[in-house]
């Protein structure tokens, strides 16, 4: 059965949701926004494994910096990294670094 909002644009119950659950305003482009959003939610697989990758690594060198004799936290290395988050992505790269940071150590 179609409907009359169908009968009018000419678009189909499942394009129509397609498009409404995009925003987008053809279904074109709601195609192109969903397989972006596909790859997009794979690179965020990806990031979030690499983080969690970087915080077994961050605990490996904490453990031994302890075990050592050394503190848990080296400051001058955290600014290096803060340095090259924000030459990498600018401003927005330090709060990036900083959340990792975080992560990484916990709160100091």
């Amino acid at each position: 059965m179609t409907t009359a909002t169908e009968a009018t644009t000419g678009t189909t119950t499942a394009e129509a949701a397609n498009t409404g659950k995009t925003g987008a305003r053809t279904t074109e482009a709601a195609d192109v926004i969903t397989g972006a959003r596909g790859r997009i939610d794979a690179l965020d697989d990806r990031i979030i494994g690499l983080v969690q990758e970087r915080m077994a690594v961050s605990a490996v060198i904490q453990r031994e910096r302890i075990a050592s004799g050394g503190r848990r936290v080296n400051l001058s290395r955290e600014m290096e990294v803060l340095g090259h988050y924000r030459d990498a992505l600018g401003k927005p790269g330090t709060s990036l670094a900083m959340t990792l940071l975080e992560l990484c150590r916990g709160r100091i």
